[in-house]
Order: C-alpha cells, then structure tokens, then sequence
C-alpha cells in the first residue's frame, strides 16, 4: 500500500493536470468562437461563387473546357492532408491520417504523394510516402494570401502534368462537439452544367467582358477558396475538438483526484487508528507491570 506521503503527492500531481487541463479549455473555447465566426461568414462567399461558376458555365461554348477542370487518364494523385501543429486534441488529427490511410488503399494503382498542411500529418507520412510539400507554416500567419500561395503551387502542378487528381482531407466543422472527416475532390474541378429551365429569369445575364474570360478568373479564385475554407474549418474544429478534450480530461482527473482523496482519508483514519491503539496497548502494558 503506498504510504500517505506518495498519496499526497499523486493528489498533487492530478490538482496541477487539473489547472493546466482546464486552462487550455477556457483557451479553446475563446479561439473556438472566432474561428467559428471565421467559417460560418466564408462558407456562403464559397457557395456562391461556385454556383456563379456553375451559371456561367452552363451556357458556355462546350468546346472552351477550362485547363482546371480538363479530365484526363489518372496516374499521379495528390493529397493534400490538413491537420494542427499540436495534439491534445483528442481524434482530431488520427481521423485525418486514418483517412489517409484508407485512401492510399484506395488508390495504391497510382503514385500519391502528400502536401501536408499542419506537422501532425507531415510526421504520419515523411518517413513511409512521398511527400510533395509541408506547409504546416500557413498557421504562424493564417490569411487567404498565405494559403492561395500555397494553392497556387498546387495548381501549377496540375496544369503541367503532374498530378492528374488533387484531393484534399480535413475535420469539417459541424459543432464545438462534432467534426466530420470530409475528402472532397480539389482538382479537376467539376463543372456540372445546372438546370435553367426554372430560373431563366434570375440567370439570364449580361456578361462582360464575356463568358470565358469571367471563367478564367473565377475558377482559380474558387480553388484558392475551397482550400482556405477547409483550412478554416480544420482551425474551427480543432478548437473545438481541443476543447472537448480537455473537458473531458479535466472530469476525469477530478474523478481520480476525488478517488484518491477518499483512499488517502482512509489510509490516514488507519494510521490514526494504529497509534492509538499502540497508545492504549502500552499504557495497558504499564498498568499490568
């Protein structure tokens, strides 16, 4: 049985988990809110112009296909993996590289290689795939410019061949409890006509310059978007699985700290016990002699 003095020290111990456990909560749950505010306000800009693309492509020459939207025979994918710089996240960052992982089963017919965008995924995959890029520093200064940079290089690739398909993985953020691990197609782009039958009116418009021209700055525009937005949700959801995580560590370590409080009051009610009755045995002993 361990003696009072190491029981002292584990409770201790647990009180300053304790403080530092709830100290990161109630800094997640203060990045969680701008984060939040960050995604919910880029999300309808990113629906929206996606369905500008769609628009105007649905009434485009069929012969003027886009060089990021040119579909050809696959053997080169990239995936680009979005995770965080830093655990104690709870799952946050294993769902994305479990994701990784079940996509390079998927596609082990092809050459994958890995842009990793947070040094959680760069470390699950440098040492056994090929990694194509680590821009795990987008996060020490976090803005459409720095990830548009990165996106460009990406589309760069593409139109010269390299890749045939660009992926990228990340935790969508659905709440500060729930993140859902999404794998949506990067490039080529798809570029569904939509149906106009119903909403001649509202799509009838006047281009200018003209039709592929708007296209051309578009769809660059709406990559670089798509990726910061997974980026932003990524950010959201982190915060959120952070916070989660060190609640529930928190719980836990006052559960084992209230366990451990109750086996110590016990072990020191028998210490207590002991000498007394060593007390009473020898005023007894003296009485006898």
């Amino acid at each position: 049985m361990a003696n009072l003095k190491e029981i002292r020290g584990r409770i201790s111990s647990i009180s300053s988990t304790m403080q530092i456990t709830r100290a990161m909560k109630m800094v997640s749950a203060a990045k969680l809110k701008k984060a939040q505010d960050a995604i919910v306000m880029l999300r309808p800009y990113s629906e929206k112009l996606q369905e500008l693309i769609e628009n105007v492509n649905s009434s485009s020459d069929p012969d003027q296909v886009s060089v990021y939207a040119q579909k050809r025979e696959v053997k080169r994918v990239l995936f680009i993996a979005v995770t965080s710089n830093r655990g104690l996240a709870g799952a946050f960052n294993s769902s994305i590289v479990k994701e990784l992982n079940a996509q390079f089963q998927n596609n082990s017919q092809y050459e994958v290689e890995v842009l990793s965008i947070g040094k959680k995924a760069y470390d699950a995959v440098r040492k056994t795939r090929t990694v194509y890029a680590n821009a795990s520093s987008v996060f020490d200064n976090l803005n459409f410019d720095t990830v548009a940079h990165v996106t460009e290089g990406v589309m760069k690739s593409f139109t010269e061949g390299k890749f045939d398909e660009v992926y990228v993985i990340y935790n969508k953020f659905v709440n500060a409890a729930t993140q859902e691990v999404t794998t949506e197609k990067l490039l080529p782009i798809s570029m569904e006509e939509v149906d106009t039958t119903e909403s001649q009116v509202e799509t009838d418009y006047i281009f200018e310059p003209n039709k592929a021209e708007i296209l051309d700055n578009l769809i660059p525009k709406s990559i670089k978007t798509q990726v910061f937005k997974a980026i932003l949700d990524s950010v959201a959801s982190e915060h959120g699985a952070r916070m989660t995580a060190m609640h529930k560590a928190t719980d836990n370590a006052q559960a084992l700290k209230n366990d451990l409080v109750i086996f110590y009051n016990k072990a020191r009610q028998a210490a207590i016990t002991n000498e007394i009755l060593e007390i009473v045995s020898g005023a007894e002993a003296l009485k006898n002699s």
